[in-house]
C-alpha cells in the first residue's frame, strides 16, 4: 500500500511539472515569419500566416484546457491520497459515481 501511495506522490509531482510546460506553451507569442527576402513574392503569405495564427491560438487553447484537467485530477488524487493516509475509507465506484456523490 505505501508503495503505491509513494508512486501516486510521484506521479502528482510530474503530473504539476506537465501543467508548468503547458503553461509555458500558452505563454508563448505567436510570432509569425517574416519574408526572407524581397525577392521571396508568394502570394499565399497572408493566408499561411493567417493558417498558422490558427494553429498556434488552437494550440493554446488545449494547452490550457488541458492544463486544467489536469490540476482537476490531481486534486483529486491529492484528496483520495489524504484519505488514504489517514485512515479514511476511500469511497469506491466509478468516476461518475463519485462525482455524483460530491454533488448531493
Amino acid at each position: 500500500m505505501s508503495d503505491a501511495i509513494a508512486y501516486k506522490k510521484k506521479i502528482i509531482a510530474a503530473g504539476y511539472q506537465a501543467v508548468d510546460q503547458l503553461i509555458k506553451v500558452a505563454k508563448e507569442k505567436i510570432i509569425l515569419q517574416p519574408k526572407i527576402s524581397e525577392s521571396d513574392d508568394s502570394k499565399d503569405d497572408g493566408k499561411l500566416a493567417a493558417d498558422r495564427m490558427k494553429s498556434a491560438a488552437q494550440a493554446k487553447k488545449i494547452a490550457v484546457f488541458e492544463a486544467l484537467e489536469i490540476i482537476d485530477k490531481l486534486e483529486e488524487v491529492k484528496t483520495t491520497l489524504g484519505e488514504m493516509e489517514s485512515g479514511i475509507k476511500v469511497k469506491s465506484g466509478n468516476y461518475a459515481e463519485r462525482r455524483a456523490n460530491k454533488a448531493s
